[in-house]
């Protein structure tokens, strides 16, 4: 006759002991947790604010190309309409002031300088604080 062997498997009584954590491990890991977490949190919220500076100076550059290009077309045809303006809407709370000056006495040649900014105290006008790109080109009479 054969005998079977059952195995049985019992739990140690030691080994349920230790599931789980302990308030101490869950204290130390939430410490661990937040010093890591607050510096990653600081740099996210920077570079929001440098996004949108940068944002900001892009579409001031794409608006002062454009009324740099607008004055250019115009002086081909009209050379005397090339002149100084200030407070110019450029769309949204953008606004660009041109200043034009005869080069060395040269009715033929005009020193041009468009600067654009974002008007942060929304008042209208545009501030030396709040210039943001400067554009400077020199325009000849065509004919």
């Amino acid at each position: 006759m054969h005998r079977e062997l059952k195995i049985v498997k019992r739990k140690s009584l030691i080994a349920n002991r230790y599931k789980g954590l302990t308030l101490a491990e869950v204290i130390v890991a939430s410490a661990l947790l937040l010093t890591v977490m607050v510096p990653i949190l600081k740099a996210l919220t920077s570079v929001q604010v440098s996004s949108t500076i940068i944002e900001q100076k892009t579409r001031g550059l794409i608006l002062a190309q454009a009324k740099l290009e607008d004055i250019k077309a115009r002086s081909i045809y009209d050379f005397s309409s090339v002149s100084s303006e200030n407070n110019v809407p450029l769309g949204g709370s953008y606004i660009g002031k041109v200043e034009c000056t005869s080069k060395d006495g040269n009715n033929d040649l005009k020193n041009v300088i468009v600067a654009v900014g974002y008007d942060n105290d929304a008042n209208g006008s545009l501030t030396p604080d709040e210039v943001q790109v400067t554009l400077v080109t020199l325009i000849a009479r065509r004919w």
